[in-house]
């Protein structure tokens, strides 16, 4: 959720805009501060089709996963992970799933330097809901489906969180699977 996690997520996630569905993974995500933007873009919806001449049907904006999405979280999903599992419930992207967040949200800003090299830092930073209540800090974000990852089937591959994503969005796309509408009849302007 830093400089490197928003260049890696551009890199990652443009290239996907033209699948039906997405699964985005914060688990033990450590924090940083890009969540807002993470989400904005998630947000994004289509408002038109755009077509130029010899060209195939595109959507507008271009840059918009139209399709369901579902959320992986985990226990170790802190700081800005807990923020963009709080936004992405709170603008209803999708379902959450996994174990709740770990729910430490206090953010920090800079150090204070200590005699012996040592440094110390200071929370600042907290937030509370639209309606007037504080939120993650120290509850973190609760899932819509919960699953725990048993350690002897995740140390042999099998990750049951995923599978579960998997096995949601799959589900979802039975009903919500969205695809460009065909070209309409050109209208006739020689009438």
């Amino acid at each position: 959720m830093g400089r490197n996690g928003l260049v890696a997520f551009i890199n990652q996630y443009y290239p996907q805009l033209r699948k039906k569905a997405l699964i985005i993974d914060v688990r033990s995500n450590g924090g940083g501060n890009v969540s807002p933007m993470l989400i904005e873009r998630l947000r994004r919806d289509a408002a038109m089709i755009d077509i130029a001449r010899n060209t195939v049907p595109g959507l507008d904006p271009e840059v918009v996963l139209w399709g369901p999405k579902v959320c992986l979280i985990d226990e170790f999903s802190a700081s800005d992970g807990d923020l963009f599992a709080y936004r992405f419930r709170k603008h209803e992207l999708g379902k959450l799933i996994g174990k709740r967040t770990w729910g430490g949200v206090v953010g920090i800003r800079g150090s204070l330097p200590l005699l012996d090299g040592g440094q110390l830092y200071k929370p600042e930073f907290a937030n509370y809901s639209l309606e007037g209540a504080w939120i993650i800090e120290g509850k973190g974000v609760e899932p819509d489906i919960y699953v725990d990852n048993d350690p002897a089937k995740e140390h042999s591959g099998i990750d049951e969180q995923l599978n579960k994503a998997i096995e949601v969005i799959l589900k979802e796309l039975e009903t919500e699977e969205k695809e460009i509408p065909p070209v309409p009849s050109y209208p006739e302007k020689d009438k």
